[in-house]
């Protein structure tokens, strides 16, 4: 059994570069991370290869898929099906959590 409580903010942070990503837990595929982003940086277009949910610790973030851009703030989740072509830019200096199942 694996237990452990952790302060989402403390996971990652913005001292080393303006994009900080750490792997929390991984099996096979699936994934959970904690990235950081700084303000104005941009994860550049990607395909995820599985099912995936972001959701935002601190700051705003902004993911594009295709025409369509859906701003996602602080305390909000956004899912979405694997193999859709996305970037995320941040709107602000962000924290988010990455989920692929």
């Amino acid at each position: 059994m694996f237990f452990n409580v952790l302060k989402a903010k403390d996971l990652v942070s913005f001292e080393k570069d303006e994009f900080e990503k750490n792997i929390l837990m991984t099996d096979n595929e699936s994934m959970l991370a904690a990235i950081a982003l700084k303000k104005d940086a941009i994860i550049d277009t990607h395909t995820s290869t599985r099912d995936a949910a972001v959701y935002v610790i601190d700051g705003e973030i902004e993911l594009h898929f295709d025409a369509e851009k859906f701003k996602v703030d602080k305390g909000e989740i956004l899912m979405f099906k694997k193999d859709k072509e996305h970037k995320v830019v941040a709107l602000k200096d962000s924290k988010f959590f990455l989920i692929k199942i």
